[in-house]
């Protein structure tokens, strides 16, 4: 446990600029990796309301995990302004290590490189944490983002719960936050947070299962207040073993 702990501690003292507000085209990470599974993942967000309605991220992602142990992926971003069309932002490259269970919450360690197209380059690192019990299901990531353009290094954090409705269908809530820099630590920054639906298809016409996210994230009061209502995120995640 002092090992992971000290592993965690030492690598937030590095790690890119989120893209857009927190959580726009993002997923809450869990801690856990299934062995053998490829899966092609398309995410999407919008902001709704206020002077930033209509600004947008897409992610598109592979993802293929080697063992319980690792997984690596390559993906790229788009965005896009209001008024204006969407444009590459960023590709890049991540990693999840699975590092153990301790009192019965997986920890995983999160790495990233992106090479910027409309963006500095940047270095990521999340510390995930996850607990999956009966029919409830909570994730934790704490995020620390390093730009490579010499600006202070950034920390964040995401977060779920849900719970099994019926069947295939989970419901609960995401929050998605920024807590500022090694500048401005804490205080007036963007948080959001509201209700998501998950559930998995798995009757299709092709190999493998869709898993599926909804939901509409509020702005609360603070920095994301000023600039929008909320956020729509609809995530699709195509899974197979190959």
């Amino acid at each position: 446990m002092r090992r992971i702990l000290i592993f965690l501690a030492a690598a937030a003292l590095f790690a890119a600029p989120a893209v857009a507000a927190p959580g726009l085209g993002e997923k809450v990470y869990p801690a856990t990796i299934v062995a053998d599974i490829t899966e092609f993942e398309t995410r999407y967000g919008r902001l709704t309301g206020g002077p930033s309605d209509g600004t947008d991220a897409l992610k598109l992602e592979i993802d293929h995990s080697f063992s319980t142990r690792f997984s690596g992926a390559i993906f790229t971003t788009l965005a896009r302004e209001p008024g204006g069309s969407r444009q590459p932002v960023e590709v890049a490259l991540e990693g999840v290590a699975h590092l153990g269970r301790v009192g019965g919450v997986d920890i995983a360690a999160y790495g990233e490189y992106s090479q910027g197209i409309a963006a500095a380059d940047g270095l990521e690192f999340k510390a995930l944490f996850s607990r999956r019990k009966g029919r409830f299901d909570g994730r934790l990531n704490l995020i620390v983002e390093k730009p490579l353009d010499g600006r202070p290094a950034q920390f964040g954090y995401a977060a779920s719960a849900d719970w099994t409705i019926a069947g295939d269908l989970r419901g609960g809530f995401a929050a998605f936050g920024d807590a500022g820099d090694t500048a401005r630590f804490l205080g007036r920054h963007e948080h959001y947070a509201g209700p998501v639906l998950k559930t998995d298809i798995d009757h299709l016409p092709i190999p493998g299962e869709i898993e599926v996210e909804a939901g509409y994230l509020f702005a609360l009061p603070g920095d994301a207040r000023d600039r929008t209502d909320g956020q729509v995120r609809l995530l699709l995640e195509w899974e197979h073993r190959f």
